[in-house]
C-alpha cells in the first residue's frame, strides 16, 4: 500500500492504460467488418476473398499480400469500376496501418459495395503475424 501511495501517478498511468486498452478491445468486437491477419487469410481461403491494397505505389512496392490489387486511396473514385467484377466477393481493403482502408472502405460501401472489410493495423500487423509479403510487381 505504501508504494501505491509512494508512485499514485504510475498507478493511475496503468489504470488509464489499461482502461484504453479494454475500452479498445470492447469496441472493435462490435465491429466484424475489421479482420486479424489470420481472419483475413481464411476469408481469402474459404470464401475467395480480394485483397485491395489502397498505399501509394512506393509502398507498395516495398512489399504487399500476395495477390492483392493495387488501387492506391487516391485513385479509388476514378478506379472503382475495375472492383465492379468483385462484387459479389468479399473484398479485404489495406494499407499500412488501418487507417485508409477504412476511408476506402467507405468509398466503395457508398458505390454499393457490402462484402467489405478491413485489415486490421494493416501490412504492420500482417507482417507481425508472419503472414507471406510479396515483392512482385504486377
Amino acid at each position: 500500500m505504501e508504494f501505491l501511495q509512494q508512485n499514485w501517478y504510475w498507478a493511475a498511468l496503468a489504470a488509464a492504460s489499461g482502461s484504453w486498452l479494454l475500452f479498445d478491445l470492447l469496441r472493435s468486437q462490435g465491429d466484424k467488418s475489421l479482420l486479424s491477419p489470420v481472419e483475413a487469410t481464411l476469408l481469402i481461403n474459404r470464401e475467395d476473398a480480394i485483397v485491395v491494397d489502397v498505399r501509394d505505389q512506393g509502398e507498395y512496392a516495398q512489399g504487399h499480400i500476395p495477390n492483392a490489387r493495387h488501387v492506391p486511396l487516391a485513385e479509388l473514385a476514378r478506379r472503382t469500376g475495375e472492383l465492379e467484377k468483385f462484387k459479389e466477393r468479399p473484398l479485404i481493403l489495406c494499407c499500412a496501418s488501418g487507417n485508409r482502408s477504412g476511408s476506402a472502405m467507405a468509398q466503395l460501401k457508398k458505390a454499393g459495395f457490402e462484402k467489405l472489410y478491413n485489415l486490421r493495423g494493416g501490412l504492420i500487423e500482417w507482417e507481425k503475424a508472419g503472414q507471406p509479403i510479396s515483392r512482385k510487381r504486377k
